[in-house]
């Protein structure tokens, strides 16, 4: 495997790379003095910026803003345009629900639905939207203009019922409750009991003409294609498809397809690993995939570790592929090929930060495009390659729409969306922490200060610290707006952020290295964080509590019961504490089956659930926790929290338990968002009391 530490982050950027950070907003950042706390009503001067597309053109970018609205717990949408020279103001060019993402049309005019269903079109140049009386078409157009591939539905043969009496058909209607005999029968964010997945339509691709009514049924699998991608030729398909859709308890793989227009089909792999991000190269004679290993590949070979993923290009004459980011210890992300066929570029996170990369298509060093202390997101690029958009993420400040060139000069910021709220409200400043870790591991972390922290002010006293833990656990924190994590260091809260093993970014060695012991390595990077930030700054040992939502409440709940002396307080969102029984109850029982090396009935993986679990482990722990938990949560389901607060209870240990009704995994809505971080402060104000010295009683 390959193994990446912190010191040998770095990467060819021969291309006109950024020099540096990116400031927060293109005006001069007004004077801190002037501003006041972020405080909780602020949650709903926020907005939200989302799906910035730029035109094929290069010229203009198109994005969403929403804005959050008390009443009625709902949200206001908006449409903006802006020029991506930055030669103008942005345009506001409609306002009210957006029922699908904007999409450019080849003539440079923005499509959209709104909530209604109505279809709408705004050129630039006068940007009233007017109704989109074209023919509704569906598919992806031949590169001659004479076919649309669309994928549809085979309907699965529906099952006899059994004869019932008429006795037995009454008692039958009367029923309430579920029955299935199927799995899976559960998935986040869906109705108990999920539908019958055998009863679920297979597809086929299907070329429809763009004049007339004529049609060709191209594939006959009975699967379901996915990542169809035209040669340049318009003679030929390549897609992805999984054998395993037939049997819903294999974890399956997606292998590469072609099928000619004599709907002749080619499998071209069959070997264990997954296949996705598929594309012709714009001259036709490759293609790219990215290669990661298959679920099942792993379970099978019992292996320690999930494997690299990686970037490839095959010929289509069938020579050998190129391996481009053999090299490169970070993870691919949608990659796309340059108009001349030579290069293709990709997104990837490297520590806490997400750029862009590039790398030739006949193989060498990847490049490193965009730097800089920040998270590039929703990127889009221009037909040409001469113009790029994105999102940039920063700690200090909500995300504004950038636009740069493809080499990553001439950036400019376009939008100032919360010009007005960063006038008024002063956000605190993160720094970039590395520490070691009790093996000699190389570690990252954040750390947001206390609003107004001056570390060279005469008797300022102590302050508390909030560690948060990320999800995942195959994610990572980094650069980008959180109001939360503000809110709290707003109220005077030290806020840690550590990227312990397990994170992405570091490479595969130090992803993969927590495989077989959720907890324990991650934990312990997580709390050497903690002594390393107490030595160095004015942080009260006795006043540390520690958080995180998913993955990030499994690893609080493992922190307060293997170290019950260790925090003061803890607010545990969404986390498992029983393995044996989660892997039955949740939704993933495919990563206790890959990490923890089996089922709970076989003996290996039974003895580490049961050495990883918190609640098997829960006896003596100190720590006051809240829990927070969505009531429908299918992901990491509600038996988790309710079996380590009654822990909890029976111990005599302050804990209190908030379920949020109809939630599932992900607990939504601006009310629930609201009421979630008034209910944690008051958790962390109870038992994180701070001192005088880190806030005024105003203040706290």
């Amino acid at each position: 495997m390959r193994g990446l530490l912190l010191a040998s982050l770095a990467f060819t950027t021969g291309i006109g790379a950024l020099a540096g950070p990116a400031p927060a907003t293109a005006q001069e950042a007004p004077d801190p003095s002037a501003r006041r706390a972020l405080t909780l009503e602020d949650y709903y001067a926020v907005r939200t910026i989302g799906g910035p597309r730029i035109a094929p053109a290069g010229d203009w970018v198109v994005y969403g803003v929403e804005r959050r609205v008390e009443v009625g717990n709902s949200s206001l949408g908006e449409l903006w345009l802006a020029p991506t020279d930055g030669s103008s103001e942005p345009l506001r060019v409609y306002e009210g629900d957006v029922g699908s993402a904007p999409r450019w049309t080849d003539d440079g005019r923005v499509a959209f639905a709104d909530g209604d269903g109505g279809r709408w079109l705004v050129d630039p140049a006068s940007p009233t939207p007017v109704a989109d009386e074209r023919p509704e078409t569906e598919g992806t157009p031949s590169p001659d203009g004479r076919w649309r591939m669309v994928l549809r539905d085979v309907p699965v043969p529906s099952q006899v019922e059994a004869p019932m009496s008429d006795f037995e058909r009454r008692h039958a209607e009367r029923f309430e409750g579920a029955q299935f005999d199927w799995y899976p029968f559960v998935r986040d964010g869906q109705s108990f009991p999920l539908p019958d997945p055998a009863a679920r339509p297979m597809q086929e691709i299907v070329l429809e003409a763009t004049e007339g009514d004529a049609s060709v049924q191209l594939t006959s699998l009975g699967l379901r294609p996915g990542n169809l991608s035209w040669r340049p030729d318009g003679q030929r398909i390549l897609f992805t498809a999984d054998e395993a859709v037939r049997d819903p308890l294999a974890y399956g793989r997606s292998d590469l397809f072609t099928v000619d227009l004599e709907a002749e089909v080619t499998r071209l792999t069959d070997d264990g690993f997954t296949y996705s991000s598929v594309a012709y190269s714009p001259d036709g004679g490759s293609f790219s995939y990215i290669r990661a290993w298959g679920t099942d590949y792993i379970i099978e070979r019992k292996l320690d570790h999930g494997g690299p993923r990686d970037l490839y290009v095959r010929p289509v004459d069938g020579g050998p592929a190129i391996n481009l980011t053999a090299d490169f210890d970070l993870d691919p992300s949608a990659p796309r090929w340059s108009p001349d066929a030579r290069h293709l570029y990709f997104t990837a996170g490297i520590g806490g930060a997400i750029h862009l990369f590039r790398v030739a298509a006949e193989g060498g060093a990847v490049e490193q495009v965009t730097t800089g202390e920040r998270r590039i997101r929703s990127l889009t690029i221009d037909d040409d390659f001469g113009r790029m958009t994105y999102m940039v993420g920063l700690f200090e400040a909500p995300s504004e729409v950038w636009s740069a060139d493809i080499d990553g000069g001439n950036e400019r910021q376009l939008t100032n969306v919360h010009a007005d709220f960063l006038a008024e409200v002063a956000l605190s400043p993160a720094e970039t922490v590395h520490y070691q870790s009790f093996d000699g591991t190389p570690i990252e972390g954040f750390l947001i200060h206390p609003l107004g922290y001056d570390p060279d002010a005469p008797g300022a006293g102590t302050y508390p610290l909030i560690v948060v833990n990320h999800g995942g656990p195959h994610s990572a924190s980094g650069y980008g707006f959180n109001f939360k994590n503000q809110y709290f260091a707003a109220r005077g809260y030290f806020v840690f952020l550590p990227n312990f093993r397990s994170s992405t970014g570091y490479g595969d060695d130090f992803k993969w290295a927590t495989w077989g012991g959720w907890g324990t390595l991650d934990g312990e990077d997580a709390l050497a964080g903690v002594d390393h930030l107490i030595e160095r700054y004015p942080i009260d040992r006795g006043r540390v509590g520690t958080t995180g939502h998913s993955y990030g409440g499994i690893l609080t709940n493992w922190l307060i019961t293997r170290y019950p002396d260790r925090f003061a307080a803890a607010v545990s969102g969404a986390g498992a504490s029983n393995w044996t029984s989660n892997y039955a109850h949740s939704d993933v029982a495919r990563t206790k089956e890959l990490e923890f090396f089996g089922r709970p009935w076989e003996p290996e993986a039974r003895e580490i659930m049961i050495r990883q679990s918190a609640y098997l482990n829960s006896g003596g722990v100190q720590t006051p926790t809240l829990f927070v938990h969505g009531e429908v949560d299918y992901r990491v389901p509600l038996e988790g929290a309710i079996q380590l607060y009654t822990s909890l209870k029976k111990q005599r240990v302050p804990a209190e338990l908030i379920i949020y009704e109809g939630m599932a995994h992900g607990i939504r809505g601006h009310w629930n968002n609201v009421h979630r971080m008034m209910n944690e402060m008051r958790w962390w104000e109870t038992y994180l009391k701070p001192k005088r010295g880190a806030l005024t009683s105003e203040e706290g």
